[in-house]
């Protein structure tokens, strides 16, 4: 349905002070804190999960060597989305329009709100990141207790125990990723890199990662976590994150947490012929997703 005059009646009368409702600002890209960009020509991209070898045995004089394999473990798959909007103005409301063009300003709403969807769509893979239905390639969850690994083993990339953010469940955050594994065994030797945490908990992440010494104590020590530089990116607030409590810790896992761009945005105007309406449309094609989980490690908050 086109917009029309009737549902633009004031803009259409002298005297009116100032239209307002569509100058908010909006915060910029907080995906990119998160995920690393990659572009894509197709209409799915996957990344395979390959095991190495495990630790080389000591040979005896004489003995024959041993032999080891490697395998896939599993398969990723990153699945872009066409993400689109649109909206039409009808001729008479484009001529009668008596103090802005109505095209430019709708045209800003509508790169607003796609803007507001990316976010959203990025923010949901830490959303639902401790969802049992909303799984990986290990067919796990983003952050699990028990992601299993080809040795018959497992890791984990949440605390056994949900903790709040303070500095004993962050010390013991980067001292499980010191522990991560590859899939047979050998350490990964990763190191928690950035701090991720929504706008309730962005005064407690500043303290801990800021503060000279010890936060929230009496005591003269210092502030190990930056006295150690442990987390070295600091942190980046998602305002798009629902739980309040929960927080996440980036690491530099190679392949982590992943945005695959197909189709950059882009718009387009056309008109009709029959009934003169202009139609603005706006089209977008990505993907949000994770390869390694070994990539974050993240608490739901006690």
């Amino acid at each position: 349905m086109a917009i029309s005059r009737a549902q633009l009646v004031k803009e259409l009368e002298p005297g009116l002070n100032a239209l307002f409702g569509l100058e908010y600002a909006r915060y910029e890209n907080e995906y990119t804190e998160i995920f690393s960009t990659e572009s894509s020509d197709r209409a799915f991209e996957e990344e395979v999960m390959l095991s190495g070898f495990g630790s080389a045995p000591t040979k005896s004089e004489g003995s024959a060597v041993t032999f080891d394999s490697a395998a896939e473990v599993y398969t990723a798959r990153y699945t872009n989305e066409t993400i689109a909007l649109a909206f039409a103005l009808t001729e008479e409301a484009i001529e009668d329009n008596l103090y802005d063009r109505l095209s430019s300003r709708y045209t800003r709403a509508l790169a607003r709100s796609m803007a507001h969807t990316k976010q959203v769509k990025a923010a949901s893979i830490l959303n639902n990141a401790f969802d049992s239905t909303y799984t990986g390639g290990d067919g796990l969850e983003l952050c699990s207790t028990v992601h299993t690994l080809q040795s018959g083993n497992t890791f984990r990339n949440e605390p056994s125990t949900a903790a709040d953010l303070n500095e004993t469940s962050l010390e013991n955050a980067l001292i499980d990723i010191s522990d991560f594994t590859d899939e047979r065994g050998l350490n990964t030797a990763l190191r928690g890199m950035k701090l991720i945490v929504p706008a309730n908990l962005q005064f407690v992440a500043d303290r801990l990662l800021e503060s000279d010494l010890r936060p929230g104590t009496a005591d003269n020590d210092v502030n190990a976590i930056r006295n150690m530089g442990m987390v070295p990116q600091g942190y980046a607030v998602n305002h798009f994150l629902t739980d309040t409590d929960a927080w996440f810790l980036l690491t530099d896992a190679p392949n982590g947490l992943k945005h695959f761009q197909r189709t950059p945005i882009r718009t387009a105007m056309e008109g009709d012929f029959d009934t003169g309406n202009v139609r603005y449309k706006a089209r977008e094609r990505y993907s949000f997703g994770w390869s390694d989980p070994r990539g974050i490690y993240g608490s739901p908050g006690a």
